[in-house]
């Protein structure tokens, strides 16, 4: 059985779904971690509370699947619907914030440092950790904005149809 090739605004198309679909699973998780005052003691009692920390596990997860989904796959493909080239991840970075998709590359890059530090030194220092938390709260709202400028981007300057793209992303706080 053959594979259908898609054609680049396609493939665009699916991926731009799938991240609405991390993007909304993130604001779940979101939502559920950031009702509660995120302080050390809190990161300290986590060890306590096996369920509040599954919680932050699938949000510290949300967060950085979606990140990647963008940098690593959306936005290269996006590009290449344009009939550009993509190139390094900084190169399409810089590209996206040129175009108005992405509000700050320097922001994405912190992001990207802040989501290295969230997997990989889980709970090293409590303070550090909360202090990281807070952080991820205001970063997960980038990736937001950033989801929610490429579809604009997609539906005014590439003329997609509203039925063909996914909803808009929001996180509410409750």
């Amino acid at each position: 059985m053959s594979k259908v090739k898609l054609l680049p605004v396609d493939r665009f198309l699916q991926t731009l779904e799938i991240v609405y679909r991390e993007g909304s699973h993130l604001s779940y998780s979101w939502g559920r971690v950031y009702s509660q005052p995120i302080d050390t003691s809190w990161v300290k009692d986590l060890d306590t509370r096996p369920e509040v920390a599954e919680q932050l596990e699938a949000f510290v997860s949300r967060f950085g699947r979606m990140q990647d989904t963008i940098a690593d796959k959306l936005l290269p493909r996006w590009l290449i619907a344009l009939a550009e080239t993509p190139g390094s991840q900084i190169e399409t970075l810089n590209r996206a914030e040129k175009l108005g998709v992405v509000e700050s590359v320097e922001r994405w890059l912190e992001a990207r440092a802040l989501r290295n530090r969230l997997v990989h030194e889980y709970i090293g220092r409590a303070d550090d950790f909360a202090a990281d938390l807070l952080l991820a709260k205001e970063y997960s709202l980038v990736l937001v904005d950033s989801f929610n400028c490429l579809r604009a981007f997609a539906a005014e300057r590439m003329g997609i149809g509203e039925a063909l793209l996914p909803g808009k992303l929001a996180i509410v706080e409750s």
